[in-house]
Order: structure tokens, then C-alpha cells, then sequence
């Protein structure tokens, strides 16, 4: 089994939240939404490639609710990382989460727990 680790990181050590400010303010992070104002091709079409050779996704609970909330609404078939992402399996890691709230489309991930 191989598993390929995906973040988003700023240059100066962040790693967290990159697409809105409501998407993870713990901490007191007020600078969500960063990656977002820097839309650039090059960066989509590397997650396209990575999502490529993948056959199922694993995510903590956290980063699992964030992609639920925005993935599932992403429908043109010619978006390959939405296709990627709602078609495949998914695995959350989480000792929170049960059946009934890991919902995605109607499909029930695969809960692990941490």
C-alpha cells in the first residue's frame, strides 16, 4: 500500500485551512483563506495529477467535515479533482464522528478510529 500526503503550506511554516476564513479559526488563526486569493493553474493541475493514482481518500475529522461542506456540490464532470474526491472511497480517522453524521452524498465513509 502506498500513501501520498497532501498539504497546503505557506512559505513562512502554516499549514492550515487555505481556502476561507471560517474554515478553521482554532487558535485564533485569522488568516484563512490565504491559498485562495492565489489562484494558480500550476496548482490545480498538480492535484489533478496527484488524485489520479489514487484509489480512496483518508482524512481526520476536521479536514473531512471541511471537504463534505464544498466537495459533494462540485458536479461538472469535467472537474477531474471533484470526480476524484466524490467518487472514490473515504476513510475518516475520528473518535467523534459516527455513522449517522459521516454522510456524504449518502454514502457512508469508512470511520477508523484514532
Amino acid at each position: 500500500m502506498k500513501l501520498t500526503v497532501q498539504n497546503f503550506l505557506t512559505l513562512d511554516g502554516v499549514m492550515q485551512a487555505p481556502g476561507g476564513p471560517e474554515e478553521d479559526p482554532s487558535d485564533n488563526f485569522t488568516q484563512g483563506g490565504w491559498q485562495a486569493q492565489f489562484p494558480d493553474p500550476a496548482v490545480g493541475e498538480f492535484v489533478t495529477e496527484l488524485n489520479s493514482h489514487v484509489s480512496a481518500f483518508l482524512f481526520g475529522r476536521r479536514p473531512f467535515d471541511i471537504f463534505r461542506g464544498y466537495w459533494p456540490d462540485q458536479t461538472d464532470p469535467d472537474n477531474a479533482i471533484a470526480t476524484a474526491i466524490n467518487s472514490l472511497p473515504k476513510y475518516v480517522v475520528s473518535n467523534s464522528l459516527n455513522d449517522a453524521d459521516a454522510r456524504w452524498r449518502g454514502e457512508h465513509p469508512t470511520l477508523l478510529a484514532s
